[in-house]
């Protein structure tokens, strides 16, 4: 599992990595009307939910981080906060370069002809996202307890993003901004990949 671990924490560097020079390109071309995405585009919708989603994964791997003492869960979980934390950053620094605002009055996912079905019951503003309740929970529970709860939520979390990144790349018209998404995609498969195994390894197995 360790190997595992680290094969991820790897891909998630690389990630970082090519993150930055995604905001050097972006920065680049941002400057031109032609390409300056709007306010309403998949572009904006996408950069503006995906921070948002990714805010709350954040925050989630911080709390499994305080409620269990085992290393592999504790790497997982830094390696998800740190990747997705600086891609939010990414996210939001778009917005501030294509001077778009960074909340909007449209439904979540309305740039994907979803806006109706994203639900803020309990706090859960888009698909996948944990509730208030759940993540109260989370903050109850410790060890193996915590690391199943932690693994499922976050498992339920990459499955709404990836779908969400898919979007993005069939809709968004910025290259670095569709290729960025991609990435999202296919390390969040990756990791959703591995959590399957540490939840078998704790008896246990995502949510349907």
């Amino acid at each position: 599992m360790t190997r595992h671990i680290g094969w991820v924490a790897g891909s998630a560097a690389a990630v970082l990595v090519a993150a930055g020079a995604i905001t050097y390109a972006v920065a680049e071309d941002g400057g031109s009307s032609a390409t300056t995405p709007t306010a309403g585009s998949a572009d904006a919708g996408f950069a503006r939910d995906m921070a948002v989603h990714h805010q709350q994964a954040v925050e989630m791997s911080y709390i499994v981080r305080d409620r269990t003492k085992n290393e592999e869960v504790r790497r997982l979980a830094y390696d998800i906060a740190q990747t997705q934390a600086n891609q939010r950053g990414m996210l939001l620094g778009w917005l501030d370069l294509w001077e778009l605002p960074k909340v909007s009055a449209d439904a979540p996912m309305t740039w994907m002809g979803m806006g109706d079905m994203a639900s803020s019951k309990d706090g859960a503003l888009m698909p996948g996202m944990a509730t208030n309740t759940e993540l109260k929970k989370l903050n109850t529970l410790s060890g193996k307890q915590a690391e199943v709860l932690y693994l499922q939520l976050m498992t339920d979390h990459h499955k709404g993003g990836m779908h969400m990144a898919e979007g993005c790349v069939a809709k968004c018209t910025v290259g670095v901004e569709k290729k960025l998404a991609q990435g999202m995609v296919d390390a969040q498969q990756s990791e959703i990949d591995l959590m399957a195994d540490m939840l078998k390894e704790r008896g246990a197995k995502a949510r349907d």
